[in-house]
């Protein structure tokens, strides 16, 4: 079909919709790849989030973290506690 709009083309008619004035009145928030700022604010805080914690219970047995972050925690924080028998105690 030479000549003509095609609806697959995606172009914009020449006209505007009717906004009734007793209609509620709304906005299109900014959006991102249909996505918007709240939805991407509370996806990248989740996986922030997750990805905080698996590197704090990652790295929980470098002596550093262990001593000075893990042993803090209030309910888990005696399992962090690594006393070696003077026995076993090369030094």
């Amino acid at each position: 079909m030479p000549g003509g709009v095609q609806p697959w083309t995606g172009g914009k008619p020449s006209y505007r919709t009717y906004k009734s004035p007793y209609a509620p009145q709304y906005k299109v928030p900014f959006n991102l790849a249909g996505f918007d700022t709240k939805q991407i604010g509370m996806t990248a805080a989740s996986f922030g989030g997750v990805a905080g914690l698996f590197a704090l219970f990652f790295f929980s047995d470098v002596p550093r973290v262990r001593k000075d972050i893990m042993q803090k925690l209030p309910i888990i924080g005696d399992h962090f506690v690594k006393d070696v028998p003077p026995e076993d105690n090369p030094f």
